[in-house]
């Protein structure tokens, strides 16, 4: 698949195939906004009628001596799957490509994120109906996303090659990835495999390192939970080894985060690979892999001639750390997992199951429960309920009743900064509201604050108000503002800026540091307001074309349109001593990955309560 202004690098890659199977498909409407998607539908549908598979690389690609060869033996191993050749560094799944090669593993399962579609092989049938699929549910999405939402709906799995036989030629991109900075494999290899085995690597845990942070995914459920590598190491009881080891560990000349997250995404690496097996890593194999994990890493913030020279300082600190983490698998008291002293309740479960996990690893032992039980002699001593007036299946009343049958003794209500929608106040203090607002958004959540409150006077209970800002996240509500203009972005919608706002965001993580906060204190004040940023218009625009998709904007005077306005978060911190700390652009940044390619089927029922609400 390729544009007009690439169609001689095309037609070179097409000659390589010695049979001549390869057919060039240029962008059926060239004239038109850059996108690789246009140009997917007729490459996928120009399947031979006795083709059993079907291959379609992008223009910008370099293929491994023996290739053909190659594809057409992991075709015959492994007929009904999907078959990625190459996986760049900047990706999560540069995480199961490293796993992978230091495991000794020639394939390995993707995680949740788009699909690596530089050069990727589907069954024939599928190929087949791979277009009126996009034609039906593409909506502007990038291509990589609709195919992955594709392949999911088939149940059809993605496997990686380990090393990758495809390596990405780094020409500028016509499609505006270029702003992802330099890419290439995470491991690449200039010469294919003879013999293709249909043995697949699947690891429960892969750390990566992704826009200046490390992570590790951790199936959790049937889902992939995205984790700060350093909570990992915590839930291991290996976090204080790690950090003895990294202050052993000698000065290389590199930025000290650069090095923090460089350590902990090896160590974790090297937790995870002597999980899986117990032989020593290929020396080769794993100087590669560390080679790319600085780029992979830091491509969107260094340019290539400030990458380079770090490559040999990073893979230096990444060895020794891989080396460390083997040592130290099964070396730490993991904690036995804590009993549960709160019940997260309310709100949708993928985020209360999220902010339960927060809150545990902060300290306060959570579990979530759609409901308290009914009364079936359940004990609960502390409950945070996630209030949602619009769409929840969990009415106040029913919530409070049954916090009564369960002899709670402590409520932490938490609400929303809307419920100051409308007023004229240019910040918001907790006592800004003291009657029922106008705006209907504002007074129904004021409404089950009163419920909550009236409850706690008739039993005696401690009943505290947590009003969020606009939530940041996975799993976070899809009706605030910069999930509206992030899913805008993704699909190459204008954003619409309101002259004049201000907007608050509260990182999820801060969020259950401030609900810790507020139950490792004496109750005092009844409301505290919690937010992590405050942003004007243009910024909060930027931050959503930053962390989605680059999109262009108009403005608009933003007369008769409601708007919340900012709270003071003072009081939490004086009576707490809770301070906001969570890196926000990371925390959109897993917000917007999330919205585009982790749980859709949530994301769909999501989209669904807000528009029915």
């Amino acid at each position: 698949m390729t544009h007009p202004r690439r169609i001689s690098a095309a037609g070179e890659i097409a000659a390589k195939d010695p049979r001549g199977r390869i057919q060039v498909v240029q962008d059926p409407d060239p004239s038109g906004p850059p996108t690789a998607l246009r140009t997917a539908n007729p490459s996928w549908s120009c399947v031979g009628d006795a083709a059993t598979h079907h291959i379609v690389f992008q223009d910008d690609v370099i293929l491994a001596r023996g290739f053909f060869d190659h594809v057409e033996k992991a075709a015959a191993a492994v007929p009904g799957e999907a078959v990625a050749f190459y996986e760049g560094w900047e990706g999560r799944n540069s995480g199961v490509v490293r796993l992978g090669a230091l495991t000794g593993a020639s394939w390995a399962y993707a995680v949740d994120e788009h699909v690596p579609s530089l050069a990727l092989m589907l069954p024939a049938e599928a190929a087949r109906g791979y277009a009126r699929f996009a034609a039906e549910h593409g909506d502007g999405w990038p291509y990589d996303v609709v195919i992955q939402r594709y392949l999911k709906a088939l149940g059809i799995p993605v496997r990686i090659a380990v090393p990758s036989t495809v390596d990405h030629d780094d020409v500028p991109s016509l499609a505006g990835n270029s702003k992802h900075g330099w890419r290439r494999a995470t491991y690449f290899t200039d010469a294919a495999a003879d013999v293709v085995s249909p043995d697949c690597a699947s690891f429960p845990v892969v750390p990566f390192y992704q826009y200046g942070e490390s992570k590790c995914a951790v199936r959790q459920d049937g889902r992939w939970e995205y984790l700060d590598t350093d909570r990992y190491l915590r839930r291991l009881g290996l976090a204080e080894r790690c950090d003895a080891d990294f202050a052993g560990a000698g000065e290389p000349d590199l930025p000290a985060e650069v090095r923090r997250q460089v350590w902990l995404t090896a160590f974790a690496t090297g937790v995870a690979v002597a999980g899986a097996t117990g032989r020593e890593p290929d020396p080769e194999a794993a100087a590669a892999v560390m080679d790319s994990l600085g780029p992979g890493g830091l491509c969107e913030e260094y340019t290539d001639a400030e990458l380079l020279p770090m490559i040999p300082r990073i893979r230096g600190l990444a060895l020794a750390a891989l080396a460390a983490g083997r040592t130290a698998h099964g070396s730490g008291a993991r904690p036995d997992a804590p009993a549960a002293t709160v019940v997260v309740t309310g709100g949708a479960p993928a985020l209360g199951a999220e902010l339960a996990r927060l809150l545990t690893d902060a300290g306060r032992p959570a579990a979530y429960s759609e409901r308290l039980g009914g009364g079936r002699g359940q004990e609960v001593h502390t409950v945070v309920h996630l209030g949602d007036p619009s769409g929840s299946a969990y009415a106040v009343e029913d919530l409070l009743a049954e916090a009564e049958k369960a002899g709670t003794r402590r409520l932490v209500h938490v609400g929303s900064a809307e419920v100051y929608r409308g007023s004229a106040a240019d910040e918001c203090a907790e006592d800004t509201v003291t009657e029922p607002p106008r705006d209907p958004v504002a007074r129904a959540w004021w409404n089950d604050e009163q419920a909550c409150l009236r409850w706690g006077g008739e039993t005696g209970v401690p009943v505290q108000l947590v009003r969020l800002a606009e939530q940041v996240g996975r799993h976070a509500p899809v009706r605030g503002v910069l999930a509206t203009w992030m899913l805008q972005a993704w699909t190459r919608r204008s954003m619409t800026l309101v002259e004049g706002r201000v907007h608050q965001l509260v990182d999820h993580r801060d969020t259950a540091e401030a609900i810790a906060a507020v139950l490792a204190a004496p109750v005092r004040s009844t409301v505290y307001n919690v937010a992590s940023a405050r942003l004007d218009e243009e910024r909060l625009a930027e931050l959503a074309a930053e962390t989605a998709r680059l999109t262009a904007w108009e403005r608009t005077s933003g007369e008769n349109t409601a708007h919340t306005p900012p709270m003071s978060t003072e009081l939490i911190t004086a009576e707490t001593g809770w301070r906001a700390s969570a890196p926000l652009r990371n925390g959109a940044r897993a917000q917007a990955q999330w919205l585009a390619c982790d749980t859709h089927d949530e994301l769909s029922d999501l989209l669904q309560q807000d528009t029915d609400g």
